[in-house]
């Protein structure tokens, strides 16, 4: 009897050591702080004023380091070594150190992301807040994947570093050539240098070259009625001045307004000016993965291959418009028409500080349209409500390759685009977009 008790006993005081000392919890990782990491790096972005190119450069590396992570382990993402240019293995993932990687992604993305923006301080109250909480649920496996993380940012960087970006700091700014009325001139109100004059220097992600989808030339400068530039240019006038007379009641002037996306609107008021932040065009792309992604209720995986796919086609369309831009170097409508036909008309939208052809928006909206075609379809329909921020309603799309026509022809609208940088544009985002899309076997 007195065995049986004994044993009894000692059953009992396992049980309670047991109970008492059950494991930690997995760290779950949802594609909302996926979400959260991107609008977080969107809004330091208009918080501190970068440029459209600069700003595809800050959302592509962080999703490629987090991609490179996942793709270890989902038989949805195949590594991009290969497929972008001179991206090499990042260092594996210890199997015996049970490394959440899904945690780890989400760590070298604010990480790198962090690395990227002035404004280091929101990013650092965003993972403050993330990584109090992880370390809550499980300290041991939060410290392997964050070391597992900062690992693959040291491959990333090194990867990063080499893209001539930091070269490109200190080189010349744009010299405008005032003898030719074909060049580009700073617009008004702020007559801003032309930004990233050496944009097509940066080592472009998939495509051969910046130059490999150099669009037909714009119609030759003329102010002969019977030109082509001649008659583009009354069609912006024309159409600006039919807008202005309906006002905000205007579909172009909403259409406008919708896609205007720049960062460098300055506003004068007396002997003040200052800067309003907006989106920029690229940005407003990133940002419709995360409605796809909610839309069709996306898992990590396919969350980060979206952002990641739609960036780098993103960021490569820039490399390739921002070497057409200083290649034709092509006056401003505005400019245009203030010299030789009105001199107090006034675009809807203001003039960006960088020539005109071809038009940046187009080719980017082309580019990002193929992508998210590749892979949700020809058909999809969605509501976006990305400028509802900037107090403007949602408009509805029912494919992406719609949205992209009416983001090309926003710029037309807008006054700020002849067609010719429109059409032409646009058709090289696509086919820069395609070109993507089949290197990385989408």
């Amino acid at each position: 009897m007195k065995h049986l008790k004994s044993k009894l006993l000692c059953i009992l005081i396992v049980g309670i050591i047991t109970g008492c000392s059950q494991p930690e919890k997995h760290i779950e990782v949802s594609p909302e702080l996926f979400y959260k990491s991107v609008d977080k790096v969107m809004e330091i972005q208009i918080h501190d004023i970068f440029s459209p190119p600069v700003a595809s450069r800050i959302f592509v590396y962080p999703d490629i380091a987090a991609y490179e992570i996942l793709a270890q382990k989902s038989p949805k993402l195949k590594s991009l070594v290969g497929k972008v240019h001179e991206l090499k293995p990042i260092t594996k993932a210890d199997t015996a150190q049970h490394i959440n990687l899904e945690l780890s992604a989400i760590i070298a993305h604010m990480e790198l992301s962090k690395d990227l923006i002035f404004s280091e301080d929101r990013m650092e109250s965003l993972q403050d807040s993330l990584y109090a909480v992880w370390k809550g649920i499980n300290k041991d496996e939060f410290e392997k994947s964050k070391a597992y993380a900062f690992t693959v940012l040291g491959d990333i960087k090194k990867w990063m570093n080499k893209d001539n970006y930091s070269q490109t700091r200190t080189m010349s700014k744009f010299t405008v050539n005032t003898d030719d009325p074909s060049r580009w001139q700073p617009t008004p109100p702020a007559y801003m240098d032309g930004i990233e004059p050496h944009w097509n220097l940066i080592r472009p992600f998939v495509i051969d070259s910046a130059s490999q989808f150099k669009p037909e030339r714009p119609p030759k400068f003329s102010m002969d009625k019977d030109s082509e530039f001649y008659k583009q240019t009354m069609e912006v006038y024309n159409v600006g001045n039919e807008m202005t007379s309906i006002g905000d009641k205007s579909i172009g002037v909403a259409t406008a307004q919708f896609w205007d996306c720049n960062p460098f609107v300055s506003v004068t008021r007396g002997h003040f000016m200052f800067a309003t932040k907006k989106i920029s065009p690229g940005a407003h792309w990133i940002a419709i993965v995360k409605i796809v992604g909610r839309q069709v209720n996306a898992d990590v995986e396919d969350v980060v291959k979206m952002y990641t796919t739609t960036s780098i086609a993103v960021a490569d369309a820039f490399i390739s418009c921002w070497d057409e831009k200083y290649r034709s170097n092509l006056i401003r409508p505005e400019t245009v028409i203030n010299k030789y036909i009105d001199p107090d008309w006034l675009p809807i939208l203001q003039t960006p500080p960088f020539p005109e052809y071809t038009s940046g928006h187009s080719v980017v909206s082309g580019a990002a349209s193929v992508i998210l075609t590749e892979l949700y379809g020809p058909d999809f329909h969605f509501n976006d409500d990305t400028e509802v921020q900037f107090g403007l309603p949602i408009r509805s799309f029912d494919s992406f390759y719609q949205a992209s026509q009416e983001a090309a022809m926003s710029r037309l609208y807008g006054g700020i685009h002849y067609r010719a940088a429109v059409e032409n544009g646009l058709k090289q985002g696509l086919d820069l977009g395609h070109f993507i899309a089949k290197k990385l076997d989408l």
